[in-house]
């Protein structure tokens, strides 16, 4: 015994006797790291704007997700005023200003029957006139004054059957006259007969076009102290000066047609629509009369 303060060892040790405050530190820091955990625990809880979560939300509600809010339905575009086709201009001199009628569509008033040798038959029948196919030539002549220069001619020609010219319009240029073969030579050439003594075939009008049996053409000329003019429906097919040219008819019988007519070669054709209108300014581009 060594008295009081002596300590009782186990054999082959040695650990001195540890003062009570000593042993208390250990709990006080046991209990400081255990409310500092608590206090984390509490702050993980804690949500972003400050308030506690709540432990019975389910992570999946729906309501707790933000929402998208769609955007309102636009206004309808107003309607667009419906597009309006933009008007072709009309092909030059296609009005009716200043137009006269020369044929009435029932009889041969103001035209003869052109007294070219082995003629067919000509006929007015349904508004047309008939020039039918003969051994040669067959047509009729204009009766009534018509101008010599300045002036627009326009009727429908069509070929019904046969191989060669359905339209040789004879019209007078100033003094001298001239004829516009329509489907000439086999039935493709379109062009003036005469030009400086080169007919319709071998000048600079010559045309090669094909010109369907059964259909109408518009067919129009335009006769000016300058130039001489021809569309056949839209397309111009002739734009030919005068000036210093020598205009003439292509030798032969088509002579008699003058000073106006229309002619078929072995072929019939069929005519309607034909009128003729006076130019002032000699442009073709002035004001009729």
């Amino acid at each position: 015994m060594l008295g009081s303060q002596s300590i009782m060892q186990a054999p082959g040790s040695y650990h001195p006797a540890r003062p009570a405050s000593i042993l208390a530190r250990p709990i006080r820091l046991l209990q400081c790291l255990g409310l500092a955990a608590v206090m984390l625990l509490n702050g993980c809880a804690t949500g972003r704007n400050g308030s506690k979560a709540d432990p019975a939300a389910n992570p999946r509600d729906t309501n707790n997700q933000a929402t998208v809010t769609a955007p309102a339905p636009e206004a309808p575009a107003p309607a667009r005023p419906p597009a309006t086709a933009t008007a072709r201009p009309a092909a030059p001199g296609s009005g009716t200003v200043g137009w006269k009628d020369f044929f009435d569509g029932r009889t041969l008033a103001g035209w003869k029957i052109t007294d070219f040798a082995g003629h067919g038959e000509v006929t007015v029948e349904n508004g047309r006139l008939l020039l039918h196919s003969g051994v040669m030539l067959t047509g009729v002549s204009l009766t009534n004054e018509l101008p010599k220069i300045d002036y627009e001619v326009s009727l429908d020609a069509m070929k019904v059957d046969g191989s060669d010219f359905f339209c040789g319009l004879t019209f007078p240029v100033a003094d001298a006259f001239c004829t516009w073969i329509v489907g000439g030579w086999g039935g493709g050439v379109v062009g003036l007969s005469s030009i400086d003594g080169l007919d319709a075939s071998e000048n600079e009008t010559t045309k090669y076009m094909k010109l369907d049996t059964g259909r109408w053409y518009r067919l129009r000329l335009r006769v000016m102290k300058q130039k001489i003019e021809a569309w056949i429906d839209d397309e111009k097919i002739v734009d030919q000066s005068i000036v210093d040219r020598r205009i003439s008819l292509r030798p032969g019988d088509i002579d008699l047609s003058k000073p106006f007519g229309i002619a078929t070669w072995q072929t019939t054709g069929a005519l309607r629509d034909i009128k003729i209108r006076r130019l002032t300014g000699g442009n073709g581009e002035q004001t009729v009369k």
